[in-house]
């Protein structure tokens, strides 16, 4: 989370596809100086619902994760 002196903000990670889908909804925008690489800013809580907040939180987990070299992964206990 950044502090954007507004209350809540997040950044995501996303999918080339999911970035362009998300990017159209009030509250949600590309990330300053992450855009480029598919990250998204969330601003309103109310942008995404439930089930959404849960995918995508585990979606951008898993892209970061899956990009780690596989000995980092090990190292952290993540394989």
């Amino acid at each position: 989370m950044i502090n954007t002196g507004v209350g809540f903000s997040i950044c995501l990670k996303c999918t080339a596809e999911k970035f362009a889908e998300l990017c159209e909804k009030d509250g949600i925008s590309p990330a300053p100086y992450l855009a480029r690489n598919q990250w998204v800013l969330v601003e309103k809580v109310s942008a995404l619902h439930g089930d959404e907040w849960k995918s995508l939180i585990r979606q951008s987990y898993d892209l970061i994760v899956n990009r780690l070299p596989k000995k980092r992964r090990v190292e952290l206990g993540l394989s």
